[in-house]
């Protein structure tokens, strides 16, 4: 930790506090247990915390049925990715190997090592050795359905890289932009529940629920391309659909300029507005998960991605850099996040209204934003109502009005900040004494008499001022007639 951090902690007490209960208090639902584990397996885990230290940390506390193929799931997605993004692979080299890549993890021995140098996941295919041959382990039934999203995927992929590589615009419409999704997200969460409804950990109905696996994916996806849209046309490469950006701007590349900046909010807004409108539906889905650890792996990312939309709704500074919620933030979500449903639900709640609050009429999509949080309170409403059902009976019988409760997560959170007020006092009581015991020990050092000064304390001398005899004497004694 930095001085920079030393210093935002500082002034955001409850962030570092949230990181402290984090690390201290959470207990996972399951642990790895790496002594039955052969090399190879813990290399490709080794590979997965290289890949992705978020991810990795809920995949390795999912339940043991899960645990193995889930990571090998994700390790072959980011495979097929770090190809996708290598801008250095040629066209006629990258889409045979998109298009095979489902057929690559059965092959033993097989790895890559055609990637550009500065690909951030190149070492996971020089080493997709290991993953191979513990894929060829697990059960067949998990491997048909990563099989399945593999070639789904990666003929998606390599549809879109074709694209681009002729001089078509890889995202043109809305259309385009929802297809772009859900091959490399949506597919995702399509094979995760499957996955879940195999192995009995989640609702066999949500396999049937084809939109609301979708939205799962679609939301995280369409959160990360507007976080990452500085980033993107950095690498030269586009995912904002020309149907929304074209009504702000002539050309993408003007919502980076200065004078376009409102142009540019209203742009972004419309992009937030897009995804928000799967926050409903993800709520919706993470109801039917049965098992603890699963619900994690899957309420930990989507408490996340609405934190980030709120953060990037309105925000100039992602034209300007790649921005992300601080790791305090990230704490608090995560242990709001790996409780219960309605855990979940507050935090959607509270970033939801962070965004109605940015919201502002000046922007044209001002109602259509306002509409769409409100689905999502509508929503959480439905299942988790604020208002005690008995007590509206019983007012409605007797005829008198119904006084509303406080919510106790308004009460919790001012016991909260009165605690952390006290906390910060303590710390600040606490830096000055350590300050005045360096200062008093090294004044101790470098010659101070103590001893007196506390005579003179004594006397008094310290605290009265001299008079004028006391200054004449001084005269006379160190008169120098000479002078």
């Amino acid at each position: 930790m930095g001085v920079a951090d030393v210093l935002y902690y500082t002034i955001h007490f409850r962030e570092l506090k949230s990181i402290i209960q984090w690390k201290t208090w959470h207990m996972p639902v399951h642990e790895r247990d790496r002594e039955k584990e052969t090399v190879s397996l813990r290399i490709c885990f080794d590979l997965l915390d290289m890949t992705s230290r978020s991810f990795s940390a809920v995949i390795q506390e999912l339940h043991p049925e899960l645990l193995v193929p889930i990571a090998l799931f994700y390790l072959i997605l980011r495979g097929l990715d770090t190809i996708e993004d290598d801008m250095t692979l040629p066209l006629e080299k990258k889409e045979p190997l998109l298009k095979e890549f489902y057929k690559i993890t059965e092959k033993e021995g097989w790895s890559f090592n055609g990637s550009g140098p500065d690909e951030r996941d190149r070492e996971l295919l020089v080493q997709f050795h290991y993953v191979t041959e513990e894929y060829r382990k697990i059960n067949p039934v998990y491997r048909e359905i990563i099989n399945d999203i593999a070639q789904q995927m990666g003929d998606g992929m390599a549809e879109y890289c074709k694209r681009a590589a002729e001089g078509r615009s890889g995202v043109e419409s809305l259309k385009d932009y929802d297809m772009y999704c859900y091959y490399v997200a949506g597919l995702v969460g399509n094979g995760l529940t499957r996955l879940f409804v195999e192995s009995k950990l989640a609702n066999p109905a949500l396999k049937e629920r084809v939109q609301l696996q979708t939205s799962m994916g679609l939301f995280l996806q369409k959160t990360n391309i507007i976080r990452d849209v500085k980033e993107d046309w950095d690498d030269k490469r586009s995912f904002w659909p020309r149907e929304i950006w074209s009504k702000y701007v002539d050309d993408f590349g003007d919502l980076f300029r200065p004078e376009n900046r409102e142009a540019a909010l209203n742009c972004s807004s419309d992009m937030v507005l897009n995804s928000l409108n799967h926050a409903d539906e993800c709520l919706f889905y993470l109801a039917g998960l049965k098992e603890q650890s699963v619900f994690n792996f899957a309420a930990i990312p989507q408490a996340m991605a609405i934190a980030t939309l709120a953060l990037v709704f309105r925000n100039p500074t992602i034209y300007e850099k790649n921005i992300k919620i601080t790791k305090g933030e990230a704490c608090q979500i995560m242990l709001e996040s790996t409780q219960n449903l309605q855990k979940v639900c507050e935090v959607f709640r509270k970033f939801v209204r962070q965004i109605h609050r940015k919201n502002t009429p000046k922007d044209p999509n001002f109602l259509k934003i306002s509409v769409a949080c409100g689905k999502v309170e509508q929503f959480i409403e439905t299942i988790f109502p604020t208002q005690d059902p008995e007590a509206l009976k019983t007012a409605a019988e007797s005829g008198m009005p119904v006084a509303k409760k406080e919510d106790p997560k308004v009460t919790r959170e001012r016991e909260e900040a009165k605690w952390d007020t006290i906390y910060m006092m303590i710390a600040v009581m606490g830096t000055i004494i350590v300050i005045s015991i360096i200062m008093l020990g090294t004044a101790f050092l470098m010659g101070a008499r103590w001893d007196v000064a506390y005579e003179e304390l004594k006397k008094g001398g310290g605290m009265s001022r001299p008079g004028r005899r006391d200054a004449k004497s001084i005269i006379n004694k160190y008169d120098h007639g000479e002078l």
